[in-house]
């Protein structure tokens, strides 16, 4: 009988290397490897940011706001996206003919809450004449 023969270093090494080279291969394009392991992406990072001073610009061109308001009231914006996003909603709110939808709401006021109902047999209920 012929015992089998260990591999030896050199198949060991290549096929340490094949796995390496099969497995970076898989998760090269796999972008939930780096959100599993938390891993920073300056790219989508700053993509975001585009698109939220983006939404901000068009927001307060629907709003009314002048861009120099916009940009007062949104000092963590970058400039350039909220100018875009607001000359994008201009352009599509003369094209279309929309008016202005001025905001509501007043600065620093609380809006306020109701109360809950009061039960028939609670002793704060007003009395009934």
């Amino acid at each position: 009988m012929r015992k089998h023969a260990l591999p030896s270093t050199l198949a060991k090494r290549s096929l340490a290397r094949l796995l390496l080279v099969a497995s970076l291969t898989m998760t090269a394009g796999c972008d939930m490897l780096g959100e599993l392991l938390e891993l920073p992406n300056p790219a989508r990072e700053r993509e975001a940011k585009e698109a939220e001073g983006r939404a901000v610009g068009s927001a307060c061109r629907h709003a009314g706001r002048s861009l120099e308001d916009c940009y007062a009231l949104n000092p963590s914006s970058e400039k350039a996206a909220v100018f875009s996003g607001w000359r994008d909603m201009n352009d599509y709110m003369m094209e279309h003919k929309l008016d202005t939808v001025p905001s509501m709401l007043v600065p620093g006021a609380q809006q306020a809450t109701p109360a809950p109902p009061a039960s028939p047999g609670d002793a704060t209920a007003p009395r009934q004449k």
